[in-house]
């Protein structure tokens, strides 16, 4: 299996090499990039790509790694038992499985999607190690091993939020998505807008690329909000000239609010501006 990227994704080559690399040597491929560089999306469309199914694990400040293999719910088990409910008599009744669980057991081989890694407490990582590593967890309360059937392709996107441990990061195969350059943005752009204007995209691009390098900016716009922009743009049915025209000095583009996202951000385009015009 070789992944190409996809008729609605982008891929550059090393993401490409990175992608197959992984799939390869049978490791977790973690990735790491500026928010809405399209890091979860790689997920989706490795599995399109690929023709698995996707399963996904969204993990939030308070998932904890037991969560994934399986939960135990003795509180429903509890109020069974004083309604004399026979359910009680089998425990496996009250064993949730976790997102590993359905991946390891699943039928078809599949993509395993674990999102934000770094939003979980320091200690995540490390308490999945083994599972990775093995493929396999023990289930204490009904005495059963859990082993793949088919080993699934796994990717795990990080913010960089925080740092991993190094025994985790030595397990995966580490991939930075960089940001992309104005060729591969126009690819991207091309695939999500086929009809848009060539001179509206150019004029959109120049002002995107100006606003990523304003210096201090809190939070450069990124992938996903230009992609926005632009479609607020085309539904405005907006001309070039309208952004060609636009004086320099203007604090912020129309419809700024889809790539800035912070009242500083404007704030500091607004005092670059007026600063600009006194000197000007």
């Amino acid at each position: 299996m070789k992944f190409q990227g996809t008729e609605h994704y982008i891929a550059t080559d090393d993401l490409r090499l990175a992608v197959d690399a992984a799939v390869r040597l049978e490791r977790p491929l973690l990735i790491k990039g500026e928010p809405g560089t399209g890091k979860t999306r790689l997920a989706e469309e490795v599995a399109a790509a690929f023709s698995m199914p996707l399963i996904t694990w969204h993990i939030k400040s308070t998932t904890k790694a037991q969560q994934g293999l399986y939960e135990y719910d003795a509180v429903s088990r509890l109020r069974d038992s004083q309604l004399g409910d026979d359910r009680v008599r089998d425990i496996a009744n009250y064993i949730k499985p976790g997102k590993l669980w359905e991946a390891f057991r699943s039928e078809q081989r599949c993509v395993l999607l674990i999102d934000e890694i770094d939003k979980a407490d320091i200690e995540f990582p490390n308490d999945l190690l083994l599972e990775l590593d093995r493929m396999e967890f023990h289930v204490y309360e009904t005495q059963e091993t859990i082993s793949a059937r088919q080993r699934p392709v796994v990717i795990i996107t990080s913010n960089n939020e925080k740092e991993l441990p190094d025994a985790f990061l030595r397990r995966c195969f580490f991939h930075y998505i960089r940001f992309p350059d104005a060729e591969t943005l126009k690819r991207i752009v091309a695939v999500h807008f086929p009809h848009l204007r060539d001179q509206l995209v150019q004029e959109a691009l120049e002002i995107f690329f100006e606003l990523r390098q304003v210096p201090g900016l809190k939070k450069k716009p990124s992938t996903s909000e230009l992609i926005d922009w632009l479609r607020l743009l085309a539904s405005d049915d907006l001309a070039p000239e309208a952004l060609r025209a636009r004086d320099a000095r203007q604090a912020v583009p129309p419809l700024y609010g889809a790539l800035l996202k912070s009242e500083a951000d404007v704030h500091l385009l607004e005092r670059l501006a007026f600063m600009s015009r006194r000197g000007s």
